[in-house]
């Protein structure tokens, strides 16, 4: 482990964690998918077991494309743990949804899936091309914005934004070990800074009553939690919305995010680590 990411680690969690987290990526990741409905089915057909969240999991898959359901737009590849935020979002059919920072586009593909009016923005044009041959395959119908979702606004108030905001992605080791040493402490500074300047452009963006879900694919609290201290302390219209589920009740913290970590469902060979915080416009 890079020291400056061990010693963040083992601040806002302690050692036996940080021990967890860390051993965490020396195991190979699983590959994970979301279906758009009949779990149990596409389970037995791509020889997966269901997770927790009606996530399908295998140990290994092979060749994507050449699996059942592939070419019909049944599945997408989805860590479980990417997958959480858009269900505590709730009933968004009928409703505009900004999807900031959207490519690939697997979030973009629960929200149309779920009835939304989705607006996916995402200021990379080649990554945006790759979220569009996504939904052509998925079948979605989204609206697509090549733009910088720091400064973008919708043509008007819309319901709901999920803001991904770009971080570390140190939740994300076991598929992409190489960012052990490619991230440094200067890395996660700018990405801090970018984070707030998301949140505070994806507050403009609501209409009162509005949702705003910020997550990212980090384990540090400097781009989870303290973000959200952070974001609360700025006076605007918000207030924090806490998340409660049956499903994944060791995932939630006191005051209601979720802080999803690798040491989480051992059973099932661990989970990406995530973190979640629902906001509502008041």
């Amino acid at each position: 482990m890079p020291d400056w990411l061990w010693q963040e680690w083992m601040r806002d969690y302690g050692v036996e964690t940080a021990l967890g987290i860390a051993g965490s990526v020396l195991s190979e990741a699983p590959v994970d998918f979301t279906v758009r409905d009949d779990a149990q089915g596409w389970a037995e057909k791509l020889e997966a077991q269901i997770l927790p969240n009606g996530s399908l999991r295998k140990a290994m898959a092979g060749f994507i494309p050449a699996l059942p359901g592939y070419d019909d737009g049944a599945w997408w590849v989805q860590n479980a743990a990417a997958s959480i935020p858009v269900h505590v979002m709730g009933d968004m059919r009928g409703k505009t949804v900004v999807d900031l920072c959207a490519a690939p586009g697997g979030k973009t593909a629960q929200l149309a899936v779920a009835g939304a009016e989705v607006i996916a923005v995402d200021r990379s044009a080649q990554r945006m091309k790759r979220l569009q041959e996504n939904m052509q395959r998925l079948k979605c119908v989204v609206t697509t914005v090549v733009a910088d979702g720091a400064v973008w606004q919708p043509p008007a108030p819309v319901d709901a934004v999920l803001l991904d905001a770009p971080c570390t992605a140190t939740g994300t080791l076991r598929h992409q070990p190489d960012a052990l040493h490619l991230k440094a402490f200067a890395d996660q500074e700018k990405l801090v800074a970018l984070q707030k300047k998301l949140l505070l452009n994806a507050a403009a963006m609501l209409k009162p009553g509005g949702m705003l879900l910020y997550c990212t694919c980090s384990l540090q609290k400097a781009e989870g939690e303290n973000q959200t201290d952070w974001f609360l302390s700025q006076g605007l219209n918000v207030q924090l919305n806490p998340i409660k589920s049956e499903q994944i009740p060791e995932m939630q913290t006191p005051r209601g995010e979720l802080r999803i970590l690798p040491t989480h469902w051992a059973d099932f060979n661990g989970i990406d680590g995530f973190y979640v915080a629902r906001f509502a416009r008041i």
